[in-house]
């Protein structure tokens, strides 16, 4: 197989880097200094054919511009929106993601964070090693998740995977996407507003684009309610983290269970002393098994390119 400069474009996972080493010349971003990566994408352009990055860093048009050999951008996640995907168009970059392999985790993980905002699993557990079980007594009754109605905003490979386990806790699934899924059963809003007053749980799953950043307004948020629950395992972006903020600590929304924030790593540290929020560090596909499978298809889309045979998951 002939060689294939990757440029690597933030730690994500070991096995992913350790397979990329093996089998391509590998160029670790991160082995230059932030002040020093133009000149590093400078000095090795003229090699660099693969850029691999995630959810933290793609490549956007000043890196696809600064590498004219470009040939093809590999995500290890399903989100397009670190890409500049009409650059990659117009200059016939292909560009693959890795879809399917983690909605079963994503999803799973999307309904334990209903469950866990709901039930406050994570306070409860406080509650008993802090001591004060045994000095106050019985925790507070917290809300069923069983026999709710469940709105679903993108009701996609993830947002069906969502729906399906929903119901086997006997809710009723409504969802809000662009147009009106056909084959299905669930009820469709045409606007997010409705879907959120007719909801008690607001699932999160849509993709990140220049049209939904924010859908999950102020708006959106009033008409969940205070008895509402909110659950975000898409993008943090999608959501307006500082209305979302002021609606938890002015009691105007029930609770949040958030996998995903507008500014990775950073989070409003107003949730940090808030029971009715569940904060994960964007942890959704976070399995062995998954992590391995995406990496895989990372790996396999970059040897088909290099191969002339047609990519597994292409995108453009």
């Amino acid at each position: 197989m002939e060689s294939l400069g990757v440029l690597f474009t933030n730690p994500m996972d070991s096995y992913l880097e350790e397979e990329l080493g093996r089998r391509f010349k590998l160029f670790r971003l991160w082995d230059s200094p932030p002040e020093k990566r133009k000149e590093f994408l400078r000095a090795n352009s003229g090699e660099i054919r693969a850029v691999v990055g995630n959810s933290v860093m793609g490549a956007d048009a000043d890196m696809i511009d600064a590498l004219p050999a470009l040939e093809i951008v590999a995500t290890f996640s399903v989100g397009l929106d670190k890409i500049d995907l009409d650059k990659c168009r117009e200059k016939g970059i292909r560009v693959t993601n890795t879809p399917d392999v983690l909605t079963e985790d994503v999803a799973d993980l999307a309904i334990g964070l209903a469950i866990c905002t709901m039930r406050q699993i994570c306070q409860s557990d406080r509650f008993v090693r802090s001591g004060v079980w045994l000095k106050n007594g019985a925790y507070r009754l917290t809300t069923k998740f069983s026999d709710k109605k469940v709105g679903i905003l993108g009701l996609g490979r993830i947002g069906l995977a969502i729906a399906k386990r929903a119901e086997a806790f006997n809710c009723t699934i409504g969802y809000h996407s662009r147009t009106e899924k056909p084959n299905t059963h669930y009820k469709y809003y045409p606007s997010l507003i409705s879907l959120a007053t007719n909801s008690d749980v607001l699932f999160v799953a849509c993709a990140l684009t220049h049209d939904t950043f924010h859908i999950v307004n102020r708006e959106v948020i009033d008409a969940l309610g205070p008895n509402g629950f909110l659950v975000n395992i898409g993008r943090g972006p999608l959501v307006d983290e500082p209305e979302l903020v002021k609606a938890l600590v002015e009691g105007r929304l029930g609770g949040a269970g958030l996998d995903v924030f507008e500014n990775e790593p950073q989070v409003p540290e107003e949730l940090f002393g808030l029971d009715n929020v569940v904060l994960l560090p964007h942890v959704g596909s976070g399995t062995v098994e998954t992590r391995k499978e995406m990496a895989d298809l990372v790996i396999w889309n970059l040897e088909a390119h290099v191969l002339k045979k047609p990519l597994l998951t292409p995108v453009v």
